[in-house]
């Protein structure tokens, strides 16, 4: 090209085809990298294209864009684009990312794949960001970010995810659009553990894992087969859901899954006409929750939306900081303790805490990490302080991690 106009035929394809664009990404198909090979003999145009990052629907919408766009250029009798797809470059399987986060439900219909998918979507924001759909029986997430199928093959022929934006999104529900699916036990492990091994990911710095609504052979299953760095848990603030969550909590903890906390999804609803929030629970029953509470989302049109990796509204961001703060504390106590017992044998024990409390001086904290629920301690510190167990206030005792658990009191 000598004064800027295309002379060649190849020039003058690669001309048409830079105004073709990437709808989700709005660059053209040579920006978004999609093009890889241009083969123009003698007016017979083949075009090697990998459109793997796209969903179905729309890389057919790019290949007939980019068909119409070389099909005019001057001394083209012919063009087909021809599909590629790139090797997996040994990202296959969830053992390929820095970090894994599970998000779970003790109950259905809390809103469990909808924050799992805004949460991707605000974690998306700062990371690389996969989305993995592991519920079943009930796989939303490709309806949720309207991306489906189908799943292609990489060339060692392991499962390429589907993208939404810079974000890879895997999914029973992309191999089985539409259909009903009623599997058994056995189908179920065998499906998501190809699919765990073998999906060929191109993010790799933090998976997004939608479990099963409740405790069942699919979750425990992930918990024993997956790296799993922490879990979230979603419930709304009905006490049923709380009740159940709780034992969820606990589930978590006793198979060593750290809880990074949970969210409280449809916290409340702000009224269209008058702005003001109303609660859609009455009651306090979210006090008997042994987790932290990482977000409130309320029941709003915000959430009801397509999310979008990295456009999110303000309160789905909060809750990816929340998540990657805790990420980063994930498995340690967080506290100062007074006294630590962990690992010491139970006279230590006893002589560490009887020295340590006795050196307090009235209405000072006291605080106490063990390996073992420290609640029956408390019948010891009201023997060294000649108080009854009521005069203690407060007395608190939660499980930080899955081995520790903290106690905190005030010295009467």
């Amino acid at each position: 090209m000598t004064d800027g106009t295309p002379t060649t035929l190849t020039d003058r394809i690669e001309a048409a085809l830079r105004d073709v664009r990437d709808p989700n990404a709005d660059l053209s198909v040579f920006d978004a990298g999609f093009v890889e090979h241009i083969d123009a003999a003698d007016g017979d145009v083949t075009i090697e294209a990998d459109l793997t990052a796209l969903d179905g629907q729309t890389s057919t919408q790019v290949v007939q864009a980019m068909l119409h766009a070389v099909d005019d250029v001057d001394g083209v009798d012919s063009v087909h684009v021809e599909r590629t797809t790139p090797s997996s470059e040994g990202q296959a399987g969830v053992e390929s990312f820095d970090h894994v986060v599970a998000v779970a439900s003790a109950k259905g219909g809390v809103g469990k794949s909808t924050v799992a998918t805004h949460l991707a979507c605000a974690l998306a924001a700062d990371n690389d960001v996969a989305l993995f759909d592991a519920d079943i029986h009930g796989p939303n997430v490709p309806e949720l970010l309207e991306v489906s199928g189908p799943v292609h093959s990489s060339e060692e022929g392991d499962p390429l995810p589907v993208r939404a934006g810079d974000m890879d999104v895997m999914s029973v529900g992309l191999m089985e659009s539409g259909a009903p699916l009623a599997w058994r036990g056995a189908m179920a492990h065998d499906a998501l553990e190809d699919l765990f091994e073998n999906t060929a990911w191109r993010n790799d710095e933090i998976l997004v894992l939608d479990l099963p609504p409740g405790t069942g052979d699919v979750v425990l299953t992930t918990l024993q087969e997956v790296p799993v760095d922490g879990v979230v848990v979603v419930t709304t603030p009905f006490h049923a859901s709380v009740s159940d969550t709780s034992r969820t909590v606990e589930l978590f903890r006793d198979n060593d899954v750290p809880v990074l906390g949970t969210v409280v999804n449809m916290a409340e609803y702000v009224c269209d006409c008058c702005g003001e929030p109303n609660d859609l629970f009455t009651g306090d029953a979210l006090s008997d929750l042994d987790a932290e509470v990482l977000a409130d989302l309320p029941f709003s049109h915000d959430l009801q939306g397509t999310p979008a990796p990295g456009d999110m509204p303000s309160a789905v961001s909060d809750l990816g900081d929340a998540v990657s703060d805790a990420l980063d504390t994930a498995g340690e106590v967080g506290v100062d303790p007074t006294a630590d017992i962990r690992g010491l044998p139970p006279q230590e024990r006893k002589d560490l805490v009887r020295e340590q409390f006795t050196a307090l001086d009235s209405d000072e904290s006291f605080v106490l990490v063990s390996d073992r629920d420290p609640t029956p301690v408390g019948q010891f510190l009201g023997r060294l302080a000649e108080a009854p167990r009521e005069a203690f206030d407060p007395f608190e005792v939660r499980r930080a991690t899955p081995s520790d658990w903290v106690l905190e009191t005030v010295k009467p």
